[in-house]
């Protein structure tokens, strides 16, 4: 399976960093509470200075969306929306051990991750792009939309959109389950620290997988403009 981000948007958005890990091995056995709870004390301590909504990393993705056409405080990008659950309600939801995980990370270093089931990826390529307005979308209730043209999604081969508004809303199609065995992960940020945030956080979510889960074996590369593509499950 191939990874990559279209070259329309590297062009439209050449302050992007991305990432992109997978493993194998993993299941839905196991505590992450503890590790989970670290990493949301660093977000919580870090909101207790400022709201999500003034933080760079968060502001950039805000551009982002505003270049998108979309408004920014209708659409948020998902670390944005954790940041935002955290600061209100205090405690992030537990879905899945490898969900719980990414999103605690996720919050910690403010920058979106999408975790999506890898084996429900037709391949051979997902790629991020603008949508041709064919593609289909599964919602987590089970409806299908059609993201319109020109849209930023994660399409694969078989015109399936595994996200919708880029890092807004990922598809109930790939929803990691219990029975999830492969992991595909995003980071994506667009603030000035990104290239240094991005390879820092695909590392802390590849220590934390090998030390939960032995086995995992999990594989991460950092995407630029440089070097565009990650290949996986090969």
């Amino acid at each position: 399976m191939h990874f990559r981000h279209a070259d329309a948007i590297w062009s439209d958005y050449p302050e992007l960093t991305a990432g992109a890990l997978y493993a194998t091995g993993v299941g839905a056995g196991v505590d992450v509470g503890p590790r989970a709870t670290a990493y949301t004390a660093r977000a919580a301590a870090r909101l207790a200075g400022a709201t999500e909504s003034a933080f760079p990393e968060v502001l950039a993705w805000r551009r982002a969306f505003s270049r998108m056409g979309l408004k920014p405080t209708q659409y948020r990008c998902a670390a944005e929306s954790l940041l935002r659950r955290l600061r209100k309600e205090g405690t992030l939801p537990r879905i899945h051990p490898v969900v719980d995980l990414c999103n605690a990370i996720s919050v910690a270093y403010a920058v979106p991750v999408a975790v999506l089931d890898a084996d429900r990826i037709a391949g051979p390529l997902l790629e991020v792009r603008h949508a041709r307005g064919d593609e289909h979308y599964t919602t987590f209730g089970g409806a299908t939309e059609h993201p319109a043209p020109g849209e930023v999604i994660f399409a694969d081969s078989a015109g399936r959109a595994h996200a919708r508004r880029w890092t807004n809303r990922q598809s109930g199609h790939s929803a990691v389950g219990e029975h999830t065995s492969t992991f595909f992960v995003v980071a994506e940020a667009m603030h000035d620290d990104g290239a240094q945030a991005v390879p820092e956080l695909l590392k802390t979510v590849a220590e934390e997988l090998a030390a939960h889960w032995p086995s995992a074996d999990p594989t991460a590369a950092v995407l630029t403009s440089s070097s565009r593509e990650f290949v996986f499950g090969c």
